[in-house]
């Protein structure tokens, strides 16, 4: 389906937590000489303006990133993301950065980048963006990986983060993240979800779980009350696999500030649950 559109939505909490991960994630495999594969399969436009119309008409941003960058005394993890954010709207008109946009600001000469986006808007969005800076195919992203693992460089992040306007994209992710640790088992996979009152979302966990049984990571943040069904997406959740080893404790940090911060009414929850080897 290509009727989900980032934009709408861009800054938001769910963006601030995936991108934290993000952010996190490379930077520990960044710490290394060795260049790293990084593969974004549902890349979106890539930079979202405040002022455009899809962010203007609800503007989410108000209640996530906004929020977050009125704070001071942050721990390091979230000043890092903060930097990287800023670094990102340089010389840029006001508004939020995209996963690629994140990933490409903090990748070296060594290191490759394939974006996969299917809508046609925002994939000219993403040529006209990072056509010099990274390898843009307008295709699914969840078939397209297959090709790409293992990589050249026998390293690589992949970040996964389908709209889910679909139920089958859950079953999809899941089948989608077996072919890859089939064929690449040491790559680092993160998967974004939002946290629904509907079986598919509260039952994805446990399926990744039994993928990689042995060294994973989930992370959630709600920053609504859960308990009305009616009320749709109440937070989201991060299912990383092959976790850098510092992530875990990081989170610890930044995830109750999270909570206190991006909660509505003080209603802002989290979770971390990990197993490593």
């Amino acid at each position: 389906m290509l009727s989900y559109r980032h934009g709408f939505h861009a800054g938001n909490h769910a963006d601030v937590l995936k991108h934290l991960v993000q952010v996190l994630s490379l930077d520990h495999m960044l710490s290394k000489e060795t260049g790293i594969s990084y593969i974004d399969t549902h890349a979106g436009a890539g930079y979202y303006a405040f002022d455009d119309a899809f962010a203007a008409k609800n503007r989410e941003f108000d209640t996530g990133i906004t929020r977050l960058q009125a704070q001071t005394a942050l721990p390091a993890s979230l000043q890092r993301y903060l930097d990287v954010v800023e670094l990102c709207r340089r010389n840029q008109p006001l508004g939020y950065p995209g996963s690629p946009a994140i990933a490409l600001a903090m990748l070296r000469p060594q290191d490759r980048a394939q974006l996969f986006e299917l809508h046609p808007a925002d994939y000219k969005a993403l040529q006209q963006r990072f056509y010099r800076r990274a390898n843009i195919q307008q295709a699914d992203g969840f078939t397209g990986i297959k090709a790409l693992l293992p990589p050249p460089s026998r390293r690589a992040m992949l970040l996964m983060d389908p709209p889910f306007e679909v139920k089958t994209d859950y079953q999809t992710a899941v089948a989608s993240l077996k072919t890859c640790l089939k064929r690449f088992s040491s790559g680092v996979y993160a998967l974004w979800y939002p946290l629904l009152a509907r079986e598919e979302s509260q039952s994805l966990a446990e399926k990744l779980k039994g993928l990689a049984a042995d060294n994973w990571l989930h992370c959630s943040l709600e920053v609504t009350n859960s308990d009305n069904p009616e009320s749709g997406m109440y937070g989201s959740a991060m299912f990383v696999i092959n976790p850098p080893w510092r992530l875990a404790e990081q989170l610890n940090e930044a995830l109750p500030l999270l909570a206190q911060i991006l909660g509505d009414n003080d209603q802002g929850t989290w979770e971390l649950e990990y197993q490593g080897r």
